[in-house]
């Protein structure tokens, strides 16, 4: 059995998966065991790798109970607290960054100007295991109940650092609207409230607003069947790639050439951050919402342009 260890979110586990992907095809014949909460479990169908979730909320504590695994795969740090969680379930092997104050004397050195998908097939590549970064479709599921063709944007995002505007999304929902676009705004039941102040602002209808009606399932179905999709830099981005879904990403303060779409697949454009800029994780104050300055640079005009050229790219069209 190999336990693969990524106590994350959407965006975590979705560039994940050319490593978890490598691990299926590198130690075949092998139970596939994700560390992770328990709410990605449809995700992690999605991606044709995971034969199961063993619910986890980080790594203090890893509660598998079974035989010792056959082989261990840190893929959500470089230790020391993640090591030692996975040194605790006594696996024969771990694979995992290289750190010797956490008794993991082995493996490749932690690099922190990297993509974090090539980050990850990196490690696979050192312990002589297959990987290939370009490996990102995702499983499409069901789109039972779910708008075909719409125009997603989604506003919202764990740091506030990384949201642009309220107001600029809804300037955003207009003009798209007024090109032809049937806008709706996505988000999870904690962003409700601003996914409504934008599609009111917007000038959109109530049932617009698909923010905390979606589980995890039928959001990755919205994304794979949107036309487009508008987002900080967030889970949702990371689906539309997966999905091959024209989108734009804006970015700030992380860095497109860490966490953003393949710089290679022209459907995808990544406005902002160059290079990494400071971010207080809970910053909830100066420009409304503790927007960064990277993020605030970004207008409207920018964002329309960038979606102009995506989807002369792509070719969507409205449904």
């Amino acid at each position: 059995m190999i336990l693969v260890l990524r106590a994350l979110g959407v965006g975590d586990l979705v560039t994940a998966v050319p490593a978890l992907r490598g691990l299926r095809a590198g130690l075949p014949g092998r139970e596939l065991v994700l560390a992770a909460p328990d709410w990605l479990a449809p995700l992690a169908q999605l991606t044709g790798a995971v034969d199961r979730v063993l619910p986890t909320t980080g790594p203090d504590r890893i509660g598998w109970t079974g035989p010792a695994p056959e082989v261990a795969v840190n893929l959500h740090g470089r230790g020391p607290q993640s090591h030692r969680a996975l040194a605790a379930v006594r696996p024969a092997r771990t694979l995992a960054y290289r750190n010797p104050a956490a008794g993991h004397p082995d493996g490749p050195a932690w690099d922190d100007d990297e993509h974090e998908v090539r980050r990850w097939c990196r490690l696979l590549h050192a312990y002589g295991l297959p990987a290939d970064p370009g490996d990102l479709a995702l499983r499409r599921p069901a789109a039972v109940g779910v708008p075909a063709g719409v125009t997603l944007l989604h506003p919202g995002g764990k740091i506030p650092a990384k949201r642009w505007p309220a107001e600029r999304f809804a300037g955003l929902a207009r003009e798209l609207t007024a090109r032809g676009h049937r806008v709706a705004v996505t988000g999870s039941a904690g962003e409700r409230e601003l996914a409504e102040r934008v599609a009111r602002d917007g000038g959109l209808p109530p049932e617009a607003v698909l923010a905390g009606r979606t589980g995890l399932a039928e959001l990755a179905a919205l994304v794979a069947g949107a036309r487009l999709v508008v987002s900080g830099d967030t889970g949702v981005a990371h689906l539309a790639t997966g999905y091959g879904t024209a989108s734009v990403v804006l970015f700030g303060p992380v860095p497109a050439a860490h966490w953003g779409p393949p710089a290679d697949r022209p459907r995808h454009r990544a406005l902002g951050a160059i290079e990494p800029t400071p971010v207080n994780r809970d910053s909830t104050g100066s420009r409304g919402v503790g927007t960064h300055p990277t993020l605030d640079a970004i207008g409207i005009d920018e964002v329309v342009a960038a979606v102009a050229a995506v989807e002369r790219v792509s070719g969507a069209v409205a449904a």
